[in-house]
């Protein structure tokens, strides 16, 4: 089901359903008719089936999401409802709105729900609040370069068609009821449920100041932006980033504490202990901790996903079953991929389910093989360590397993590992086990009781012994940036994985050794060539790639996509531009068109043709606001036009011109290539490869957005004038 799904997302084109149903139906027929004699086909016809439906459920998923995005960048006064809100670490409210309407100017296709930041320190909304202000919206941002995340994707199944920011503090406003949708019972609840995740969030943070009072809020109720950037940034350099999200460790913590809890307090009377089914209570009390934890969590993706697989496995222990199974693994993750298949797509579901998978199978094989068998068993004097060394060791072969069964999945969406992932964690989980989880679930229940402050402050001391070891670990330079892999790797590294966690005899050996001889083959071959020229999806940003650094356009770049660049491509250094003669600069420009004097024209020309004998081969010279020039390595000049006047003149003296105005035309007279908004709008973000014998026309583009027809990317394609879709 997961194959079928990656399939129908990954597909440039929707596949036709009525085929995925013909094929669906035949595998069915084949495997009735196949018989108990030929289980090999029996177990392929069910294969392709399983893969045809899990197809037709991201079709289904697709269809009832059906989210505005919107078009491009744009200015205008937008009016709505609050349906959520947090705060970053700098006070700065982030509100998700529901839009009711725009104006200066009206929008002809507006999003139904957008992101907006609040710059300022005015009124703080509540839920359920009319608000309106002067806005930036732009649609979500595609891959920075092929092959990396597409972050429109993951906006639209959110059902986010726009972010943005305000233009100074915004106002109340007072929605008019007739262009308000109706209130359900089901909103009313939602909104109950977030104003109380608020109120818990604030009181921890009350109790807690700081980046303390931020960790313990995002462990609770998973608010994680009032986290400092410092913070965030160590404890994802030393691999602990997975505590701060409510995923499968928190969920687990909270249903084995809330169960073995219940059941040892339950066990103290004699009575109730034979009398009573304690086992059964105690799982039911630890289902309903759980489900009241997902409740306060926000909803997120991550905590719905362990939400279910603790719901699964307190299940199975209720009807007597074995709770830790690749059975009940297997039960969550087709219980996902009917809900949300888009979910399969992501890092949270690959690298959640690869270590439980993984931690499910290596806790059978020490089951089986007796691997913490305590070295001086046979010695009186150390059996009293003896639960320690079982702690220990079962700590240590968590973290190793986790970690390595995460690897790949962390280089796949983030290009990199944590190098002191392992030490980190051993030092650090053993606090969040003993610690910070009891004491943040008994706050979490006496809070209504006003008791919770001593449990807080204890928790809070937990937290900062994890921050510590989060700072240490990343002062250590623990990164290591790998890059893009091939996803010839992604993908068979994966089977082998699978292979070696569900195979119950020495089969599983085969999975390990194909493993390490696709790694040995990736690093036996000679790496990928790196791109002579990088162009961001907006034509703003343009980069130069030579001798292991990137030269930008812009003194201050764009650290999203920069970062992103530079981890993909495995380079650390970053060449800012030099500055041209500012009084060379247009004293006056004619409004959106962007009219030069002749005289302007002449003096940039001369300007640009300076910069590309200047000698600083590979490092742009900039005129902010106006234009860039550099000249590469191999040869090619490139012009970036910031202002789109000084796009003719670029196509005359540059082999490569750049410019995120919207031309008239869209090519260049002289031969040059030439990248404009609108030709970066349908492309996405460019990557340019060739070298000194290339010719400008012959140069290897490769755009990272191919799926224009999709409907998270179809909003590329349209036309604001006419108010249609055109052609790709």
């Amino acid at each position: 089901m997961g194959i079928g799904a990656v399939g129908w997302f990954g597909a440039s084109q929707a596949p036709a359903l009525s085929g995925l149903l013909l094929i669906v139906s035949i595998s069915l027929i084949c495997h009735v008719l196949a018989g108990h004699f030929r289980p090999v086909i029996r177990g392929l016809s069910l294969m392709l089936a399983f893969a045809c439906l899990g197809a037709l459920l991201a079709a289904w998923q697709t269809h009832r999401s059906d989210v505005p995005v919107l078009d491009s960048a744009v200015t205008t006064t937008v009016r709505g409802i609050v349906r959520g809100k947090e705060v970053d670490s700098n006070g700065r409210w982030r509100y998700e709105i529901q839009l009711i309407e725009t104006e200066r100017p009206h929008l002809k296709r507006p999003p139904a729900l957008i992101r907006v930041t609040s710059r300022g320190s005015g009124t703080d909304f509540d839920l359920g609040a009319g608000i309106e202000g002067r806005t930036r919206l732009s649609p979500p941002s595609g891959p920075a370069l092929a092959g990396l995340n597409d972050f429109a994707f993951d906006a639209y199944f959110d059902g986010v068609g726009a972010f943005g920011y305000f233009y100074g503090d915004p106002q109340q406003w007072s929605a008019p009821s007739a262009g308000v949708n109706a209130r359900s019972s089901l909103f009313d609840v939602r909104q109950a449920l977030e104003a109380l995740r608020n109120h818990i969030s604030g009181r921890i943070k009350t109790v807690l100041p700081g980046d303390t009072g931020a960790f313990a809020a995002s462990m609770v109720t998973d608010d994680r932006r009032a986290l400092s950037k410092q913070a965030a940034e160590a404890l994802r350099s030393a691999g602990l980033a997975h505590i701060i999200a409510i995923s499968g460790l928190n969920m687990a913590l909270a249903a084995g504490i809330s169960f073995v809890g219940l059941r040892l307090l339950l066990s103290l009377s004699q009575e109730i202990a034979h009398r009573w089914p304690v086992k059964k209570i105690a799982a039911v009390g630890a289902l309903l901790c759980v489900t009241g934890y997902y409740l306060i969590s926000g909803f997120a993706v991550s905590a719905e996903r362990a939400f279910i697989m603790m719901a699964i496995m307190l299940t199975a222990a209720l009807v007597g079953r074995p709770s830790i199974s690749l059975r009940n693994v297997a039960l969550s993750a087709l219980v996902i991929l009917i809900l949300t298949p888009s979910a399969v797509m992501g890092p949270g579901f690959q690298m959640s389910f690869a270590a439980t998978l993984a931690l499910v199978a290596g806790y059978a094989a020490w089951q089986q093989r007796a691997l913490a068998t305590f070295p001086f068993a046979g010695i009186p004097l150390f059996r009293r360590v003896e639960p320690i060394w079982h702690f220990a060791v079962g700590i240590f072969m968590t973290s190793l397993i986790g970690g390595l069964s995460t690897a790949l999945y962390s280089i796949e969406h983030f290009y990199r590992i944590a190098a002191w992932g392992l030490p980190a964690n051993l030092i650090a989980m053993p606090v969040i086990s003993f610690i910070v989880m009891p004491t943040g679930l008994a706050a979490l229940v006496l809070m209504p009781f006003g008791l919770d402050w001593p449990f807080l402050v204890v928790m809070g001391w937990g937290l900062d012994v994890v921050l510590a070891v989060a700072t240490w670990a990343a002062s250590l330079s623990g990164d290591i940036v790998i890059g893009r892999i091939p996803g010839w790797l992604f993908i068979g590294v994966t089977a082998g994985l699978i292979v070696m966690a569900i195979m119950r005899s020495h089969l599983r050996f085969l999975g390990a050794g194909f493993v390490g001889l696709l790694l040995a083959i990736f690093m036996l071959l000679p790496s990928k060539p790196l791109p002579l020229l990088l162009i961001s999806e907006d034509g703003e940003l343009a980069a130069i790639v030579s001798n292991g650094r990137v030269a930008v356009s812009r003194e201050r770049p764009s650290s999203f996509i920069v970062e992103q660049w530079q981890r993909a491509l495995r380079i650390d250094t970053l060449l800012k531009p030099a500055k041209a003669d500012e009084t060379a600069a247009p004293a006056v420009v004619d409004g959106e068109r962007q009219r030069l004097t002749p005289q302007q024209l002449t003096v940039a020309r001369k300007e640009i043709v300076g910069s590309f004998r200047s000698g600083l081969a590979g490092r742009f010279t900039c005129l902010p606001k106006h234009w860039c020039a550099a000249s590469t390595e191999s040869g090619f000049r490139l012009v970036v036009a910031e202002n789109g006047g000084y796009a003719g003149i670029a196509c005359e003296l540059a082999d490569i011109v750049v410019t995120p105005a919207r031309l008239k035309w869209d090519t260049c007279r002289s031969g040059a290539r030439l990248f404009t908004g609108e030709t970066l709008r349908r492309s996405g973000a460019i990557e340019i490869h060739g070298d000194a014998y290339t010719a400008p026309e012959d140069l290897k583009v490769i755009g990272a957005f191919t799926a224009q027809h999709r409907p998270w990317g179809r909003h590329r394609l349209y036309d604001w004038r006419t108010d249609t879709f055109v052609a790709p």
